[in-house]
């Protein structure tokens, strides 16, 4: 079942209204693909394939919300003490300053490129449940919907989203998050 939804989703990005955002009532092309946790690195490797494509009516733009995150924190220069700092302090503490480092901000000013080219890009977000406790998904949505209203952006969530609810791992409520629609 996974693969025939992995494989329908070159067939949804490379349809014109979808590169373009038309038909979503004048809402920003936010889009979740949902997927059971277990089948996490089935769901990288195929993102892999499919972003070294050629000859794609797409242009795929992989933003990986761990490898940012931990971008942020090396230049910052507070990587290689977090150990230290939780033994010493403990994991709530550690938690709190990370967050306090790693804000939505941080991580859209390390997404955000430019130009982007309109009915071509696509941003693919991942690492969203290695990014977890750090970063909540939809404060990530909420921040990024000003800079990337003209492309379509696929959230890809190792849980599940009811259309108003999404649900990390299925096990943790992430928030709630009403501007997005399923990709499929």
């Amino acid at each position: 079942m996974l693969k025939a939804e992995l494989d329908r989703i070159r067939e949804r990005i490379s349809d014109p209204n979808f590169l373009e955002n038309k038909g979503l009532s004048n809402e920003v092309g936010i889009h979740v693909f949902c997927y059971d946790p277990a089948n996490e690195l089935v769901v990288q490797d195929y993102i892999r394939r499919i972003k070294d494509e050629s000859g794609t009516p797409y242009r795929i733009i992989e933003c990986d919300l761990y490898e940012i995150f931990l971008q942020v924190l090396e230049e910052k220069r507070v990587l290689k003490s977090t150990p230290a700092l939780e033994s010493k302090k403990g994991k709530d503490y550690l938690l709190q300053q990370l967050q306090k480092i790693a804000t939505p901000e941080a991580l859209l000013a390390k997404m955000d490129y430019s130009p982007h080219v309109k009915g071509q890009d696509v941003l693919f977000m991942t690492g969203i449940g290695k990014i977890h406790p750090f970063m909540r998904s939809h404060k990530m949505l909420d921040s990024m919907q000003h800079l990337f209203a003209d492309i379509p952006v696929v959230m890809f969530y190792p849980g599940t989203f009811n259309g108003q609810t999404l649900s990390l791992f299925d096990e943790f409520v992430d928030g709630n998050y009403y501007r997005a629609f399923n990709l499929l």
